[in-house]
């Protein structure tokens, strides 16, 4: 399906604001420009966004129910009562409850760990996970990434006097769990200014607290690291609170890692001492992702905590051919879907993909839904079959549309459900299928818009390739981290050229090697899977490139490149 270029646009006022932004820090026009469009206008404010502060980080008690959390858990401390630290089987989960355990062991011997597993259990607060803290004599959990909707766990926890301090981001239902208290920015009564923090982010705000009012060791630095690796594989918002902690979290990562983070950047073939966020979402993130997914996501948690070089080593190597496995998951599931859609005649005529076998891993399903929405572009749930008659799967939404009020209008043929607006999950009765299908594009066919159907480049700036500097290089790195929110910018150039050795690499000869043209300057670059396109220019005909700018190095020597996203036909 062909890409819509959103080129951005300036304003009058925005081009004054950029020549003077550019005399002021002594920019040329193009880097002031992508500060502008970020909303920098001053020379203070540049300065203030490229050199982030922790200092920024929101006071904590403005989240509500903070105090009470805090006094709650001081308590049990004081008390020496057992605790468990609950967690979601995802990056998100698994750092949360990385970091809050490793905090309490600081502070007390008596605390475990639960991650649930997601075949026997589902997501969230299980009844099984209650029994477990019950059984082992554990009279307050500490909820991180989940909780948010398990009302009826959470009071039957109550009848076994079992409190629960809830870490959500979630979005919440209509009625809060019966919890000592409920932490979660987007509680309608929550006066939390940055309204985008990870699971993880609110239990790193929850330590940091308690660390503030009792005068305990907090160790900002060791958990900073698992906050920005959250923030990288959850589609947060890498704004505001948000981007100091991965900026800061970055560098940890880079100079004083966790033996277990080492020893998983080293298995995944990571610079360590380059790493990104590109290398955390795409790379870490679905190592330890995979944990969960085919085994248990306790095998993540451990990594996250250890000490033992040794243990990580092989942990991580573990992990790591854990991966290697739900890859080939992922295809298989991927193709049968593709197979499915392609063999219904009114498939071409929907707004939604809704597939269902029970013969896929459920530990894929989020994967193989992605994979579809790339492929046809609309809303898309992937499920397959779990115990007692019902189903249950992922759901993955197109830009600009809110996927979680599609499935919330469909809530009372739901077992369970929750989520965001981009990514969900949910389960019902098999039985209920044909209906939720009929009901779930009918409400997507009325509240989706024609554009939101299409998929959308937003490009920065139509360029020429001469003004690709080293200046332009250094603010654009100024710029990072990048992820939702503060995308890497991606500029279009316009009749371009063959330079002279542009060819089919890869090997089937499926990605195209550039060396181009525009006629003010010439520039290399990699397009992956569009080796198609190189007779094109190898004919000598023109094409309008969309693409990002990053430095390569080769044999010592360093080059800015392009990396392309799509190619048209010379308009």
């Amino acid at each position: 399906m062909e890409s819509v270029w959103n080129i951005r646009e300036l304003s009058a006022g925005e081009i004054e604001q950029t020549k003077q932004l550019a005399k002021e820090l002594n920019i040329e026009f193009l880097a002031a420009r992508m500060l502008v469009v970020r909303g920098i206008t001053t020379a203070d404010a540049a300065r203030k966004y490229i050199r982030p502060s922790l200092d920024e980080l929101n006071d904590p008690f403005l989240m509500r129910d903070m105090d009470k959390a805090v006094e709650r858990l001081h308590k049990a401390l004081d008390s020496n009562e057992r605790i468990l630290v609950y967690g979601d089987y995802d990056v998100d989960g698994t750092t949360a409850v990385a970091l809050m355990y490793t905090f309490l062991k600081s502070l007390t011997d008596n605390v475990d760990f639960y991650i649930p597993d997601r075949y026997t259990e589902g997501y969230g607060i299980s009844f099984k996970g209650v029994d477990f803290a019950d059984s082992t004599g554990c009279s307050l959990v500490i909820a991180l990434d989940c909780g948010i909707k398990a009302v009826d766990k959470i009071a039957y926890a109550a009848q076994r006097n079992i409190d629960f301090i809830v870490c959500d981001h979630h979005t919440p239902g209509d009625v809060l769990p019966d919890a000592v208290a409920v932490l979660n920015m987007k509680r309608a009564d929550c006066g939390y200014p940055y309204k985008d923090l990870s699971g993880c982010g609110v239990g790193f705000k929850f330590a940091q607290a308690y660390a503030e009012k009792y005068n305990v060791p907090f160790d900002m630095h060791r958990f900073l690291p698992l906050a920005a690796m959250a923030v990288a594989s959850d589609i947060v918002s890498v704004t505001g609170e948000n981007r100091i902690l991965a900026y800061f979290g970055l560098k940890e990562i880079c100079t004083h890692p966790s033996v277990g983070l080492s020893a998983l950047v080293d298995v995944a073939g990571i610079d360590p001492k380059h790493v990104n966020m590109t290398d955390l979402g795409f790379k870490i993130g679905p190592r330890i992702n995979a944990c969960g997914r085919l085994y248990s996501g306790r095998d993540a948690v451990e990594l996250l905590i250890t000490s033992d070089v040794e243990f990580a080593r092989q942990r991580a190597q573990d992990i790591n051919a854990y991966n290697a496995e739900r890859q080939n998951y992922d295809r298989t599931t991927a193709d049968e879907a593709l197979k499915m859609l392609a063999a219904d005649p009114d498939n071409d005529k929907k707004h939604t993909t809704v597939v269902y076998s029970p013969n896929w891993h459920k530990g894929v399903v989020g994967i193989a839904a992605s994979k579809l929405t790339e492929t046809y572009y609309r809303p898309t749930i992937v499920l397959t079959a779990g115990e007692n008659g019902v189903i249950s799967g992922s759901a993955r939404s197109v830009g600009g549309f809110n996927l979680y009020d599609a499935i919330d209008s469909c809530r009372d043929l739901l077992t369970n459900f929750g989520g965001h607006a981009f990514a969900a999950g949910l389960s019902m009765l098999e039985t209920s299928l044909p209906e939720f299908k009929r009901r779930f594009e009918a409400y997507v066919a009325a509240h989706i818009t024609e554009e939101q159907m299409h998929p959308t480049i937003e490009v920065e700036a139509e360029i020429a390739f001469d003004e690709i500097s080293e200046q332009f290089y250094k603010v654009l790195r100024c710029l990072e981290p990048f992820g939702p929110g503060n995308p890497r910018p991606v500029f279009v150039t316009r009749n371009v050229i063959n330079n002279r050795y542009t060819k089919r690499v890869g090997k089937t000869g499926e990605h195209l090697k550039l060396d181009v043209t525009d006629r003010t300057a010439a520039i290399s670059g990699i397009a992956f899977g569009k080796g198609d396109w190189a007779l094109h220019l190898q004919n000598g005909n023109a094409v309008d490139i969309c693409y990002e700018v990053e430095e390569n190095v080769f044999n010592g020597i360093r080059s800015l490149q392009m990396m392309v996203d799509d190619i048209k036909k010379k308009q």
